[in-house]
């Protein structure tokens, strides 16, 4: 099982903050440091306010050296796709080769009336990350010195370059791997089946989880896709603690109840934890993002390092 550290930004952090964690992750052997791509704080003030995700990997790019980098997920509500196809190609360059495109719909219509960025309804958001999807991709796979049109409801391309191309060109339609989560039951599945590398299911039970991976499954075989091509992971809140004070005092401190956490998160003893992971890749998971909120708590990191790594 591969674990991953995602963070969530903009509920407060600095860049300095988010390289601290980045490079602990790396140091400890973790296979990515990912982060969110939100713009204003849910449920507090923020302070000292939010990054652009894609600025911030960036700046990772350069200040870590193996790390794989990513989006959980990158809105495709946010930036044009010609800029953004430019944006991931770069920082793919910029990393060596170690960029991973998590890309969703959008959904927090919030920090969208608070920075004057367009939220259209659910159906053009998705039409439009569909688009968005076939878009970027094919500016990705188009060979050197090929053009590249789109002509779609939303976005139109005429004699593009296709330029700059990313360093990795694995992935499903050329590029970085694509991930691609959520929960609907028709639209996601048929995305993923068409354009995913890796399919993310956050937050959701072991019995979600079964549901939905095989309506993806599904989705794949309806395209004759083999499901063996897709990478399966689910995402979960972290709260470990060597005893029971130590779990209660991680749980306070994100605001959240110890039982809870052991209900909907990856919380407990790293006993605990290495069983539920399990249970997970008994369900087809090959990886767990694990949302780490604390992130001045860096001995949270070492503790699952050392305690549930080697394990699972």
């Amino acid at each position: 099982m591969d674990l991953r550290i995602f963070t969530e930004p903009q509920q407060g952090a600095t860049y300095d903050d988010l390289l601290r964690v980045a490079l602990t992750a790396e140091e400890l052997g973790f296979g990515a440091f990912f982060r969110s791509d939100h713009y204003s704080p849910m449920g507090i003030d923020g302070l000292p306010g939010s990054t652009d995700a894609w600025t911030t990997l960036a700046g990772l790019a350069r200040d870590t050296s193996s790390i794989r980098l990513g989006t959980m997920m990158t809105s495709a509500t946010f930036r044009h796709p010609g800029v953004l196809a430019i944006q991931v190609a770069q920082v793919d360059q910029m990393s060596g080769g170690r960029v991973e495109f998590g890309i969703g719909a959008g959904w927090f219509e919030t920090e969208h009336t608070s920075y004057g960025i367009p939220f259209p309804d659910t159906a053009e958001r998705f039409e439009r990350y569909g688009e968005q999807l076939e878009l970027i991709t094919g500016l990705w796979s188009t060979p050197v010195g090929e053009t590249y049109d789109f002509s779609g409801t939303h976005y139109r391309l005429t004699d593009s370059p296709a330029l700059p191309k990313p360093t990795q060109t694995d992935g499903r339609r050329g590029g970085p791997p694509v991930l691609i989560g959520g929960k609907g039951p028709k639209r996601t599945p048929a995305l993923a089946a068409a354009y995913a590398d890796e399919f993310n299911l956050p937050f959701v039970d072991e019995e979600f989880t079964a549901l939905q991976f095989g309506r993806v499954r599904e989705a794949c075989e309806r395209i004759e896709r083999d499901p063996a091509t897709m990478t399966w992971s689910n995402a979960l809140v972290l709260c470990v603690g060597a005893d029971e004070s130590e779990i209660a005092r991680r749980a306070a401190r994100i605001g959240r109840e110890v039982d809870e956490l052991r209900a909907n998160g990856l919380a407990g003893t790293p006993e605990e934890v290495v069983d539920k992971i399990g249970r997970f890749g008994e369900l087809g998971a090959q990886r767990i993002y694990l949302q780490t909120l604390d992130l001045d708590d860096l001995d949270h990191l070492r503790l699952v390092a050392e305690e549930v790594l080697p394990k699972v």
